[in-house]
């Protein structure tokens, strides 16, 4: 069943009996966030949790190209002068989260395609290299906007987290009205126009995750196995026209099966060798980013059980938060989840050279930093996303996460685009900020959980199909 979020009245009862209005949600009107309600079912909390988080990448929307912008600061403070920027990878996860708004009822069918049609245009003319996006575009001109001195031109795995929403999109709208049909073939044509085998440098058997008109591949970065990569190669795969080399993935990303080196911590097995080789997994965002389109649950090849590495990877995390090392206040059954997000990073890892106290550091927005978190590098920061975005795998042990960060901790935590990205009780730090491949996951995560609308879609599709085949990967009906 579909819920209308805005403005409406629900009856709850308490558990003494009485009878119990709760106006949930009203239409947001100022930067200091929703209204908290208590007594809220699970039901309506994750619709609350999902319709505002989708907020980020509707009315908080870069608007000239309709992309998601790759940060908001609520604090209106932008020290890289960055708000125009958009992010390739989280206008991928961004389109996948207006489908579920779409199939939600937060906004009409007719106004999702007015804004996919907006956002085809932009992304017929934006920059592309060999077909790729760039990691960053500006949204007023769709020019690169570089991620870094040498990382000024194509970036395949941002590329790849793009296309694996298109290829949402296209399977959405494909038997649609006549301008439906339309804009699916218009979003089908910007996935076909990715060079994938490009990317194989040369014929060589692997991915190369960058490559600049200028630096060509400087860069450097071979995607092996195993860390969020793993929809690069199966979009790659299943490109019509732009095929990569099964050979690519087995002795590319499954490094000639050396990526199967079991390890255990916690009463959990992950199969998979976690790079860095994390004691007890990478950051969780491992567990995400690949599989908002792509089913672990019905996925499996030679080398794993895609939904036994998932669930394992993140009760691992879990585990670990509950056991807390380090003691930081907070941790524990209802508070987990480790990943990449906003950070105040180590003390000892500031480089600030000002003399600035340690409070300083955490009170400050200008302050945040950025780090990929795991249970081998934790700062006692919290990131929703983490555990939000793993209720497919385990939702009882997420839905305690849920209910804590909303009901318990409440505005601290939760503001006008769903769970902000990132905080810590243990230092009483929580920046009013967000990141747009943090937010989209838990809209697309949540959806799967519930109805699996964007597993289907992209499952479902028969270049995919065609491409898992190819991989030798063997799919459950």
């Amino acid at each position: 069943m579909n819920y209308t979020i805005l403005l409406s009245l629900f009856m709850l009862f308490s558990s003494c009996g009485k009878d119990k209005e709760v106006n949930i949600p009203e239409e947001e009107t100022s930067n200091n966030g929703p209204k908290i309600y208590q007594g809220l079912s699970d039901e309506m909390l994750l619709d609350t949790i999902q319709y505002y988080t989708f907020q980020y990448f509707w009315d908080g929307a870069e608007p000239n190209s309709g992309l998601a912008p790759e940060r908001i600061n609520l604090s209106g403070i932008y020290p890289q002068n960055d708000q125009h920027v958009v992010t390739t990878g989280g206008s991928g996860f961004g389109l996948m989260a207006v489908l579920v708004g779409i199939d939600r009822g937060f906004i009409s069918r007719e106004e999702g395609v007015q804004r996919f049609e907006k956002i085809a245009g932009f992304l017929e003319e934006a920059d592309r290299f060999h077909g790729a996006w760039p990691h960053w575009m500006d949204g007023k001109t769709g020019k690169v906007v570089p991620f870094g001195q040498k990382d000024n031109g194509g970036d395949l795995v941002e590329t790849s987290f793009l296309a694996q929403g298109l290829i949402c999109v296209q399977e959405y709208f494909k038997t649609g009205s006549e301008k439906e049909k339309q804009l699916s073939e218009r979003i089908k044509n910007l996935w076909h126009g990715i060079e994938f085998n490009w990317y194989e440098k040369d014929g060589s058997d692997v991915l190369y995750w960058h490559w600049s008109p200028n630096y060509a591949w400087e860069m450097n970065f071979p995607l092996e196995g195993y860390n969020e990569c793993l929809i690069t190669y199966i979009t790659g795969a299943s490109s019509p026209n732009y095929s990569i080399k099964a050979d690519s993935y087995h002795k590319g990303w499954a490094r000639s099966g050396n990526i199967v080196q079991p390890s255990s911590k916690y009463g959990y097995t992950l199969n998979l060798k976690h790079n860095g080789n994390p004691s007890a997994g990478g950051p969780l965002f491992w567990a995400h980013y690949s599989y908002l389109g792509f089913n672990p649950s019905i996925s499996s090849d030679k080398y794993a059980n895609y939904w036994d590495i998932n669930v394992a990877h993140t009760m691992m995390n879990r585990a670990y938060c509950i056991q807390n090392p380090k003691k930081f206040d907070g941790y524990g059954e209802n508070l987990w989840g480790l990943t990449a997000s906003y950070s105040i990073k180590g003390y000892s890892e500031w480089e600030d050279g000002g003399g600035r106290e340690r409070n300083d550091l955490i009170a400050s927005d200008l302050y945040l930093g950025y780090a990929a978190h795991n249970p081998d590098k934790d700062y006692g920061v919290i990131a929703p996303t983490a555990a939000l975005s793993s209720f497919p795998y385990a939702p009882d042990e997420c839905m305690k996460v849920a209910k804590n960060i909303y009901f318990n901790l409440g505005d601290k935590t939760f503001g006008k685009y769903g769970p902000y990205d990132a905080f810590s009780i243990e230092y009483n730090w929580y920046p009013r900020s967000y990141l747009a491949i943090d937010q989209g996951p838990i809209v697309c995560m949540i959806e799967n959980y519930r109805t699996g609308l964007l597993w289907d879609l992209f499952m479902n599709c028969p270049e995919v199909k065609e491409g898992l085949n190819k991989l030798e990967f063997t799919i459950q009906q």
